[in-house]
């Protein structure tokens, strides 16, 4: 009796067992499948970055290339959103530029998940949400929230030291999966800088002039509400950095360092023939000194221990309770950023002319917009 007591006992934690990872595994397969933009006025096509890269075809590592083209032949612009899957602005402001634009002149190509891997899963030691939902146009939309890093299940292990290609700079183990420590990339390289090199062909094989990659970073890193240029792009980033003042926001320049790679403003700058752009805003969601992870922490920009810390003089960005850094600032900075700077670039090189309009930009998403609508509600209405 007591026998069949322990293999009932047995069976009945056998299915238990099983039924987890049935459920587990539909989540896992679920979030691989990627909520993609719709297609705005200007998409006429969209590839998989492997047409560049034949290497990274059948990988997670493979993502959806949104060509835009214009009426007027002219320059070709690049902006990358998702470096890291966890800085939501810089995929959100993708998502905005395709499902907005009206390219005039030139074309423009957008990445909105860099690291397609990186989106596929997230940091549950951090608290972080898997999903976002805002309701737009069209209806409710749900987003990921992903991860600083490509998916382990696409890259293991990790070596105890990563030594860079092909500078042979030495990092942390962990950095092989960020992918904004892997370019220029490799052909014959783990993931990640396969992904990278698939990104430097593209750039390579379109002969894109310009290139931005957006970020975000917590409000007490010192490379906050910044840009970093490539020397051969300071100019231009320059004079865009004085037009983002005139128009009241605060934005800080730096010349790419030379002596630490990986990084697409260095790398890019020096494989390519590009002019590499980044950008970082200020997001509560990625510092240290946050408080618990909440979805108006993540687009509301909102966090009582960023509060105590502005006070203690701890942060590097201004910090307004009432208001935080929500996600329609973030995003506005960075589409003003990216117009800015093409306009230099326009200024710069009149037979290469990138234009466009319907884009949403400072004004529109924050600037102008009723302070109850800022965490999500105002970016949802520019989304179709």
């Amino acid at each position: 009796m007591k026998d069949k007591k322990h293999i009932l006992t047995a069976i009945l934690c056998l299915a238990g067992a099983l039924a987890i990872i049935y459920i587990t595994s539909l989540n896992f397969l679920s979030v691989r499948e990627l909520p993609l933009p719709m297609e705005g006025p200007s998409v006429k096509e969209v590839k998989m970055l492997s047409e560049w890269f034949p290497g990274l075809a059948g990988t997670n590592g493979d993502t959806p290339v949104y060509i835009l083209e214009g009426k007027k032949p002219g320059g070709k612009m690049l902006v990358l959103g998702g470096t890291h899957s966890n800085e939501v602005s810089g995929y959100m402001s993708a998502f905005l530029f395709i499902e907005n634009a009206v390219i005039e002149e030139g074309t423009v190509y957008v990445v909105p998940y860099t690291n397609h891997s990186g989106m596929t899963h997230n940091d549950p030691g951090e608290g972080n949400y898997q999903y976002f939902t805002l309701e737009t146009k069209s209806g409710l939309r749900t987003f990921r929230y992903g991860s600083r890093a490509t998916n382990p299940v696409d890259q293991w292990p990790d070596p105890d030291v990563y030594i860079h290609y092909p500078s042979g700079q030495r990092l942390s183990g962990s950095e092989t999966r960020n992918i904004n420590r892997g370019y220029p990339g490799r052909p014959d390289g783990n993931l990640t800088e396969k992904m990278a090199y698939g990104i430097a062909e593209l750039i390579r094989k379109e002969d894109i002039g310009l290139e931005f990659d957006l970020h975000e970073a917590s409000p007490e890193y010192p490379v906050i509400n910044a840009t970093v240029a490539h020397q051969n792009a300071m100019g231009i980033a320059s004079e865009g950095c004085i037009n983002l003042m005139l128009m009241g926001i605060e934005m800080s320049l730096e010349q790419s360092p030379t002596n630490f790679h990986g990084l697409t403003h260095r790398e890019l700058g020096d494989y390519t023939n590009t002019m590499a752009i980044l950008m970082e805003t200020a997001n509560a969601s990625q510092g240290r000194l946050r408080g618990a992870t909440s979805i108006a922490q993540v687009l509301g920009g909102m966090d009582k221990c960023y509060e105590v810390s502005e006070q203690l003089g701890m942060l590097y960005v201004p910090w307004d309770p009432e208001v935080g850094h929500p996600i329609e600032e973030r995003c506005g900075r960075h589409l003003q950023g990216v117009y800015e700077y093409s306009q230099a670039y326009n200024n710069a090189n009149p037979d290469k002319k990138i234009t466009y309009s319907g884009v949403p930009g400072y004004e529109d998403l924050y600037l102008n917009a009723d302070r109850s609508m800022l965490g999500g509600a105002q970016l949802a209405m520019f989304l179709m």
